[in-house]
């Protein structure tokens, strides 16, 4: 056996918060496996739309199919008996048997009844009773039973709308649940989970958030509601009538946001969790965060810093490290390069000396080797006089 599960969620158009949904059936219960799928499902799928309905989640509208006669077969014995108003409104032969049982004209009155259910109970705000009135004249007035008249349906109505919100108690044993007639299996499964859909959502019980019961679908994905894995935090919550996301509340902070993408810390203490999202640095064991327990929510970087405070903020300390680091590089580079000047001064002023004093020294060196010859000169001569 092969099972094939379709996923739904991206196929349907989703513009906003409320889903309009239209339900295409008949009142006939002699088709055959057709008409108890049908019913099946309407009793499957009952509860579930009337909570849809009274919380405004969901538009529901019924609609009956029906055919017309043939202008030139109104007058036949098969348009009589299968259509009403001169062959406008016509419906099959439930058992496709024009000689016995019920004809396609009863099951077009009897459509006619459920519209006229739905009209009125949605006129009146109470759209859900039509689920009641189909449920229970399903039940009250078959086919088989030869029940399938006017009269019942005339009984069902009055037993739903004529006498207050919870009926008339007619079938023993009935369970009533929040004053409404619960219709549906009398095993204990069934009923706690009757009695669980009178909870409002996130108040159940334990008892109704067992396996048992209900399918927890926070276990895979979060329910696809926001998760912060740093904190382990999920926004998922389950309930009896499946997940909500609902942004949490950690150690007495409230987070705030959808419950879906995006949930933050807020109120008093939210600088304790994560740092309230914000962003934060750690200099010289001195710690400064853009997140302020004097605000709710949001992240400012503090004064004299600029940034989206929560990835960044860029202020005066750095500035200042940077800065004071540049200016010791330009300090001890014109340091190294006043000594170095200095040192070539020193070098080029003693060359300039020393030539200086050579050139002296040229000057007055000749004048000793002339008075030597002179002196010599003398001598000379005296020795020979």
């Amino acid at each position: 056996m092969v099972s094939v599960l379709l996923d739904w969620r991206e196929s349907l158009p989703h513009p906003d918060e409320r889903v309009e949904y239209e339900f295409w059936t008949n009142s006939n219960d002699e088709c055959g496996p057709k008409c108890d799928m049908q019913m099946d499902f309407v009793k499957s799928f009952r509860g579930t739309a009337q909570v849809l309905e009274q919380k405004g989640y969901t538009q529901f509208t019924p609609h009956y199919i029906t055919w017309y006669c043939p202008e030139a077969f109104v007058v036949s014995k098969q348009c009589k008996s299968q259509c009403i108003n001169h062959g406008r409104y016509c419906a099959p032969d439930p058992e496709q048997d024009f000689s016995k049982g019920y004809d396609g004209k009863d099951v077009v009155v009897q459509n006619l009844h459920q519209v006229c259910v739905f009209k009125v109970a949605n006129d009146s705000g109470k759209p859900w009773l039509w689920w009641d009135y189909v449920h229970d004249f399903a039940i009250r007035c078959p086919m088989k039973e030869k029940k399938y008249t006017h009269e019942c349906a005339t009984q069902v109505i009055k037993s739903l709308i004529g006498h207050g919100k919870r009926g008339d108690v007619t079938i023993l044993p009935t369970l009533v649940v929040n004053n409404r007639q619960y219709r549906g299996k009398l095993d204990k499964g069934a009923v706690l989970k009757a009695i669980c859909s009178g909870f409002e959502e996130t108040t159940e019980p334990a008892i109704c958030l067992s396996d048992d019961v209900q399918t927890n679908e926070c276990l895979e994905n979060h329910g696809g509601c926001w998760f912060d894995k740093a904190n382990n935090v999920t926004a998922c919550k389950d309930t009896f009538r499946g997940r909500v996301c609902e942004c949490p509340i950690v150690k007495g902070v409230k987070f705030a946001g959808d419950g879906y993408t995006n949930c933050e810390a807020s109120g008093i203490g939210r600088c304790e969790i994560n740092n309230g999202g914000c962003w934060k640095d750690t200099k010289d064991g001195k710690t400064i965060s853009a997140c302020s327990h004097e605000e709710s929510k949001g992240c400012k970087c503090p004064v004299g810093f600029t940034g989206d405070g929560v990835k960044s903020c860029e202020g005066k300390q750095a500035a200042s490290s940077v800065g004071w680091s540049f200016m010791w590089v330009i300090f001890f580079g014109l340091v190294f390069a006043g000594v170095g000047a200095y040192a070539v001064y020193k070098y080029r002023l003693r060359s300039y000396m020393d030539s200086e004093i050579r050139a002296i020294m040229a000057q007055y060196m000749p004048l000793d080797s002339q008075e030597g010859a002179n002196q010599q000169h003398v001598a000379h001569a005296g020795d020979d006089i």
